[in-house]
This record gives structure tokens, sequence and C-alpha cells, in this order.
């Protein structure tokens, strides 16, 4: 399955590196794989906020104390990078965005009108991988989490998670994937048997957190496999599981129930009737990580992306250099519209040049050749070898837009 991997795609469609100099794990995206990322990232966060969440930033690191606070350190420090002394203090580069969020939500006092509260980021995260585990884009040091934290009340828990799985179901299937086949879920439990504490003991919140969650996925009518010892230490968790080009599951998005963080950060909103109540934090992601889920992206669709993910969308072929200034303003027009288009005016044969954007798996190649400069009109010739000749520019134009706005899976 080599052809499909996506470390091998990925250096030949030139999307993204690694530099042993910058440091291992630690992606470097190039100009082509930034197109892909940043339509994924607008996509999530038009997405998100149609959907009431509260998109926000925070800093890449924060002082040690806020993962004490957490919990996470030290239980958590094998996976963190080591602390940075910085005038007499001790910083860390953060691994999750949690915290952060908790102090979002603790800079002023809250009350029970603001909630469900839907604190997201694209939130930059960092955590020490073992070198044997690093894995292309699928696991990395310095990866990017469309990372979210909604608090709300208990009442409101079942219908926030119920809102968190239409919108992954929503997600996954513009991105084509269809659950059963491509993924499906998992209700990861905890192990009420440990005892190197690395599971907050407290059994009727785990029987409720776990009986929540279980109910969600019934509810929403949703197939799923349960896995004992695979929570994190503060909850029960959904997981969305994929497989690789190389048949290893892996982790894509996470819904995870927390009673833990409340208590540990003193979270509290003020009632109708004037008390004071701890919340119900869910954690969730919509995509994922942005690097593990171009890397499946990748190989599910062979590179060859659908029109709107395409970091090159259509490339503008002359016949010879007499066709030159009209294949100019073609790419001038498009270019103008968003969208992406290069002009391949290289000294080469037709065929030459549709072998070579066909390797590049771009989307649609516009031939123009004197006929076409002549009336004014365009022929079209896509990926997969489908010509039409005689196009009005306008009528391509607009069949493009809507294929982007719609994020049309099929060219």
């Amino acid at each position: 399955m080599d052809e499909l991997d996506h470390k091998i795609l990925g250096k030949s469609l030139d999307l993204f590196t690694f530099s042993d100099t910058v440091g291992k794990g630690l992606p470097l995206w190039t100009p082509k794989g930034s197109v892909i990322r940043r339509e994924l990232e607008r996509f999530i966060v038009d997405e998100e906020i149609k959907r009431g969440y509260l998109h926000v930033y925070t800093p890449d690191i924060a002082k040690l104390e806020l993962y004490k606070k957490s919990g996470h350190y030290p239980y958590y420090k094998t996976d963190m990078y080591a602390p940075i002394k910085i005038e007499d203090e001790k910083f860390m580069l953060r691994p999750m965005s949690c915290p952060h969020h908790f102090e979002l939500f603790l800079s002023k006092p809250r009350s029970y009108r603001e909630l469900p509260m839907r604190i997201a980021e694209l939130a930059k995260l960092y955590r020490f991988e073992q070198s044997g585990e690093l894995m292309g884009l699928q696991r990395v040091r310095s990866f990017c989490l469309s990372d979210a934290h909604i608090i709300c009340t208990k009442q409101q828990v079942k219908d926030e998670i119920r809102g968190v799985l239409d919108l992954i179901k929503f997600v996954s299937k513009t991105l084509g994937f269809k659950q059963g086949e491509n993924y499906h879920f998992r209700l990861s439990l905890g192990d009420r048997t440990d005892n190197n504490k690395k599971y907050y003991k407290d059994d009727k919140a785990w029987d409720h957190a776990e009986g929540v969650l279980r109910d969600s996925l019934k509810d929403n009518g949703l197939e799923f496999v349960e896995a004992a010892k695979e929570a994190a230490f503060y909850g029960p968790k959904i997981d969305i599981q994929m497989k690789n080009a190389n048949g290893k599951e892996d982790t894509i998005i996470t819904v995870q129930y927390d009673f833990v963080m409340p208590k540990r950060f003193k979270l509290t909103y003020i009632t109708e009737k004037g008390e004071t109540k701890e919340p119900v934090v869910i954690h969730r992601s919509s995509i994922g990580t942005v690097e593990r889920i171009i890397a499946f992206l990748i190989e599910f669709y062979k590179g060859a992306f659908p029109l709107w993910l395409s970091p090159v969308q259509v490339k503008v072929l002359p016949i010879t250099d007499k066709q030159t200034k009209y294949s100019e303003e073609v790419t001038k027009r498009l270019s103008e519209l968003s969208i992406r288009t290069e002009l391949d005016g290289r000294n080469e044969t037709l065929q030459a040049k549709i072998r070579d954007a066909s390797l590049e798996k771009v989307p649609y190649m516009i031939v123009i050749g004197e006929r076409e400069q002549v009336n004014g009109k365009i022929s079209v010739r896509t990926r997969d070898g489908e010509n039409k000749n005689g196009i009005n520019l306008q009528d391509f134009i607009d069949e493009l837009k809507a294929a982007c706005e719609t994020r049309q899976i099929s060219i």
C-alpha cells in the first residue's frame, strides 16, 4: 500500500516536509500543503461559529503551575516537553488547551444565562512523542487541534453531546467519510481497579458519565464498540476511530465527559435562584488535529482532493506561444475570483503539460489553442480524462464557484 501512504504521496505532491535541523516530528508546510490546511481551518471555524461556538486565541505556553492545577503534571509529564526556566519561573509548551479555556471562563463571574458556553480554538499543541512512535503527519510533536470545551449544566449535557455528534457527522460527510466504512465510534471507559492514581476515584461519577455517553450514542442511532481502560484520568470519552493506508487504527476525534476539572479549577456559575453551582465540562474536537486529518485525507483521496481542497484547482495550458497573452488573461480572471490557478507557459508539448498536471492531480486543465483564442472560449479537461470543448469562461467559473461553495466531493 506504499502508493497510498500519505508520507510518499505528500512528498510527491509537495505538501509538507521535515527537517532534521528543525527537529523530528515537527512538520513544515509547503505553500501547497498550507492551502489544504487553511481551507480546513476556515471550514471548521465558520461552521462552529454558526453553531454557537465562541472562538478564542490563547498562548502556546503557560506556567508550570497551570498544569499542576489541572492535574496533568506530574501524571502526564512524560508526554510533555521539559519545563523552561525564565526569570525564576517555570513554563511549559502546552500539550492541551483546556486549562487555558478554564482560566478564560474564570476571568469573571458567570451566570446560568451564559451556559452552555462553547469555547473553541484552533490550538497549537506540543507533545513529546518517542522517536519510534513518530509517523509522518499521523503522529507528530507539534500539531494544531480543533479543540473546544463546552461548559454547561448537568441538564444540558445530553443536548450538547447530541450537538457535538451532529457536528462530527456533518464534518465527516463533508469530507467524504462514511460511518462504518471509513470510521466508527468507540466508547472508551475508565479502569476502576487502577491503583496508580491514573484515574480519578469516584465510581458514582464514572457510572453517571459513562451512562450519559452510552445513552447519547444509542439515542443518536450510532453503532459503537466499548473499550475498557482507554479513558483519560478525568472521565470517559467517545472516540472516532479510523484506519490508515497500512491498516493501523488511530483516534481522530474525541468527545469527553469531564467531572474532574470543574472541581480542580473551582468552576462555578450562579443559578436562577442565586445559588453557586458547579458545571460540567465536555471536551471535544470536530476534525481532530489538522495534521492527522490531512494525513487521512491524502490517503483517502489518493492525493486527488475535491476541488475545494485542491492546492491548485486549475492549470491553464497554452498549446503554443501564440496563445500566451489570452492564457494570461484567463489565468488573471480566474485568480481574481479566488480560483487557485497556475499558468504552464513552459516550452513543452501539450501532452507533456497534461501529463505533469495529471501527476499533480490538478482537478481541471484549461487547454487554449488557436480556436479557443479566436472564439474567446476555453476547452476543459478533467484529471479523469474527460474533455469539453468551446466552453464559455464565465459558465466554467460559475460551475467552479458553486462546487467550492457546496464543498462538492466529485469533480
